[in-house]
């Protein structure tokens, strides 16, 4: 199908939104691209404050479904970062993958994720759409970070690797109430995970070959003098697209496992981490509670740009490689600036760009893909001429 846009962007004047339109503006101003939303008149103003009068507007609502099917028929492929996606993603990912247009977005929700898979993986494999979720800061980084990691080992060997992920910054306030959404609906979350595993063990796309083993470890809280720091297990949606990626790809190994972490600098800090973790578990799973955790911040607002220059990530992989005592080590890093914003609408926008592109990609076909799989190398390559660094610290042997 003739698409009018190479990009369609879903939410552009949002608070990660406009970061992403801002860069594509100075990274690809000879691609196509459309900005969507609610309100005409605010996109057009963020296309006059950008200078991009060529630039598409279109509107588009969640609940009208005739304006998210003529936003998919427009782009080759479509952004979104219109969150909580679990209250608002689906009908942009039903429509992607009805029409056929490939689609990224920067969720961390994993009963979102799972439950797309469910209902329109099958669907997008039939129309050709590549539906590619997580392309931020959840989750390039770990997924890339393994799949570069992976490439520098010899084939055919055990690895254990783990992730150790140390950032500094603040969140936005719908970053703060998907967060919240997701820690209030535990058992839905759960029950989607075991619907998906028993879909994938019967599907030819999502069975192991036969000898190849993949594990999630989950890990202990410790002092890990190879992250820097003292490190606990972290319950994020990473490690579930780091061990897709290797249950489908025979280059991670015939025995492939996986452990993640967050790192702190002081044991205070990971005692901290935990209570304040176990706090807001315990007030979002009542609606009053709920509520009031929820006003803490508005969705729209997010850090400001001087705290942003001043913030980082790094994910450092350990992998340890080979059998028995001819086992060897391998450190390698992901590192950049702020992770939530400035860095996630860097990877957003290259995700996209990369499809549209589409040179040099895995021939995988339509589906519901981690980046790894969807992009792969030719985003790392993208991704390291935008200035996030992939590299390794202790080279092999």
């Amino acid at each position: 199908m003739a698409r009018d846009y190479d990009i369609v962007l879903f939410g552009a004047t949002g608070f990660v939104g406009e970061l992403t339109a801002e860069y594509l503006s100075e990274r690809a101003p000879e691609v196509a691209i459309a900005l969507a939303g609610r309100r005409q008149e605010r996109l057009e103003a963020l296309r006059e404050r950008l200078g991009r009068p060529n630039w598409g507007v279109l509107v588009a609502e969640v609940g009208d479904a005739a304006s998210i099917r003529r936003l998919a028929e427009a782009g080759r492929v479509v952004i979104s970062t219109v969150g909580p996606y679990l209250r608002l993603g689906e009908p942009l990912v039903a429509a992607c993958a009805e029409v056929g247009s490939d689609y990224v977005d920067l969720t961390g929700e994993s009963e979102f994720i799972d439950t797309m898979y469910l209902r329109y993986h099958t669907r997008a494999t039939q129309s050709g759409a590549r539906l590619v979720h997580s392309c931020g800061f959840d989750s390039i980084p770990y997924d890339l970070g393994a799949l570069f990691t992976v490439a520098q080992l010899p084939a055919d060997v055990p690895i254990a690797l783990r992730g150790f992920g140390a950032a500094s910054g603040s969140i936005s306030g719908g970053t703060f109430h998907s967060a919240v959404g997701q820690i209030a609906r535990l058992k839905e979350s759960g029950r989607a995970a075991r619907q998906r595993r028993s879909v994938e063990r019967n599907a030819p796309d999502g069975r192991l070959a036969e000898g190849r083993r993949v594990r999630g470890l989950p890990g202990r809280p410790h002092h890990e003098p190879l992250a820097g720091g003292w490190v606990v297990p972290a319950p994020t949606v990473d490690p579930q697209h780091v061990l897709r990626s290797a249950r489908l790809n025979p280059r991670y190994g015939p025995d492939f496992s996986y452990s993640h972490y967050l790192v702190t600098k002081r044991l205070s800090a990971t005692v901290g981490l935990g209570l304040g973790l176990g706090a807001v578990l315990a007030l979002a799973q009542l609606e009053p509670t709920r509520n009031l955790l929820l006003r803490l911040r508005a969705p729209g607002s997010g850090p400001d740009a001087a705290r942003r220059a001043r913030s980082f990530f790094r994910v450092r992989m350990v992998a340890e490689y080979g059998a028995g005592t001819a086992r060897e080590q391998l450190i390698t890093e992901v590192t950049g600036g702020d992770p939530g914003y400035g860095e996630t609408a860097k990877m957003l926008a290259e995700s996209a760009l990369a499809l549209a592109d589409d040179d040099g990609l895995p021939p995988i076909g339509g589906g519901q893909w981690t980046p790894a799989l969807a992009l792969g190398e030719p985003l790392i390559e993208r991704l390291i001429a935008a200035g996030i660094g992939f590299g390794v610290v202790e080279p092999a042997g």
